[in-house]
């Protein structure tokens, strides 16, 4: 079932759920409204009647009735002799009448609701003092009466409950399909991610919760469609790379087999086969080592590491391949600063760092610590530095710069300073060249 009929059918179903219990409470109440209120009117009626017998000259008894016929109400006009003598006037069955005076009391201002076979009546009782003490006025309604009006009040009520409901109804379709609208065509767009169809995908108009859903669906596919783009690149460039050094060592050794290269040309292409084999070598390892750091947790074991040390230990293992470059590599400011990350994998990128800084540089490599929010590590040269259009690549594998080696270097460097946290970036530094910046 769609999202939109189910909210429809739930919406519909809490408000019949309300609307049913209000319907209930309402009809179980207003028939004690009606009782009450139609005792405050006959108690009206009955001081209007009262006050009209007092006010007269003389009492006859004899047209109580015929008043009671000309208000249209029903009551009993009621005179209490103390003995045997008690008087009943009324436009009620008589034997009605005289089994409530005989049951009932009819000293006690509020009464409850009297029974007359199976019919029951809304009573109210007043007394003509001070003029006539002896006499009281009882008037009474049929309880029938005040159901008819609640029934009618009820149909009345369900008339408009339908009504209500049909119009919430429609308005709850109405702000549903805005609602799920979106979602349906945010649903289509990730259909065209499904299908890699990045070029097809459209900006969903939308607002809220689902206005960032589709950001982040947006954000995904253009992750997803980069990640892939590097992924064919990728596989293009390891191809090349394994491919180049293969092609050098199946020609030379062919040619030592078929007997072209003698002697020395031997010896030269055995050196050249040897030489291919350990740059194949490197590579593979280098591949192997980024697949490990992307899918397996336990390759990389934090620890604590202070900064100065790991600055230590990087200048230590480039000083060889600094002193054959003829590049002076120097330390400026390193700040006190504890770092928590894999302490060989983190040395292994600063050093992938600084021997491609010293390939690159003319004189000088340097190395600063500074400590701000994060640690942040530089590494800057005073070589032609990176053109801008390969900075936004220069981390992606197999991207060389001229002079580049496997083109892995920088790549593995950024994939462990991510998994320990941090991230790399590439500028230029104030003598021109390079400038790497490690925020850890």
């Amino acid at each position: 079932m769609k999202l939109q009929s189910q909210l429809n059918i739930a919406f519909t179903t809490l408000l019949v759920v309300i609307m049913s219990v209000a319907a209930f409470t309402i009809y179980s109440l207003i028939l004690n409204l009606l009782i009450h209120n139609e005792q405050a009117q006959l108690e009206k009626n009955g001081r209007i009647i009262t006050s009209m017998i007092n006010e007269s000259p003389s009492l006859n008894m004899q047209q109580l009735s015929g008043l009671l016929e000309d208000l249209k109400l029903q009551g009993i006009f009621y005179y209490r002799s103390g003995g045997s003598e008690d008087m009943i006037i009324t436009n009620l069955p008589r034997e009605v009448a005289e089994n409530w005076v005989n049951n009932y009391d009819l000293s006690k201002n509020e009464q409850p609701l009297w029974k007359a076979g199976n019919n029951r009546y809304v009573v109210s009782r007043m007394s003509f003092s001070p003029r006539y003490p002896a006499w009281e006025l009882i008037l009474v309604t049929p309880i029938n009466d005040l159901q008819a009006v609640q029934r009618n009040f009820i149909r009345t009520l369900l008339v408009v409950f339908a009504i209500g409901i049909l119009v919430a109804v429609l308005l709850s379709y109405y702000l549903t399909n805005r609602l799920v609208t979106p979602l349906t065509r945010l649903k289509d767009q990730v259909k065209k991610i499904e299908k890699r169809q990045f070029h097809e995908i459209q900006s969903v108009n939308a607002s809220g919760e689902i206005k960032e859903v589709e950001e982040s669906v947006m954000e995904m596919a253009q992750e997803l469609e980069r990640y892939i783009h590097s992924q064919r690149q990728f596989f293009q460039n390891a191809s090349h790379e394994l491919k180049t050094p293969l092609m050098t060592i199946q020609g030379y050794a062919e040619g030592i087999r078929d007997g072209i290269f003698e002697r020395e040309e031997s010896e030269r292409g055995l050196d050249v086969m040897v030489a291919e084999i350990g740059r194949l070598k490197k590579i593979i390892n280098e591949m192997i080592l980024l697949a490990k750091l992307d899918s397996e947790e336990n390759i990389y074991q934090e620890e604590n590491i202070k900064a100065a040390e790991l600055v230590t230990l990087t200048v230590e293992r480039a000083i060889p391949l600094a002193n054959e470059k003829n590049v002076k590599l120097e330390t400026a400011r390193v700040e006190d600063a504890v770092l928590t990350a894999d302490k060989e994998k983190l040395l292994q990128a600063t050093m992938n760092i600084v021997a491609n800084a010293i390939r690159h540089a003319d004189s000088v490599v340097t190395i600063s610590v500074e400590k701000a929010e994060n640690v942040i590590i530089r590494i800057a040269d005073d070589g032609p530095g990176v053109p801008k259009d390969l900075m936004p690549q220069l981390f992606h594998r197999f991207v060389k710069g001229e002079g580049g080696e496997t083109g892995l270097g920088l790549a593995i460097s950024r994939a462990i300073i991510e998994r320990s946290g941090g991230r790399i970036t590439v500028g230029t530094s104030k003598s021109g060249g390079a400038l790497f910046s490690i925020y850890l």
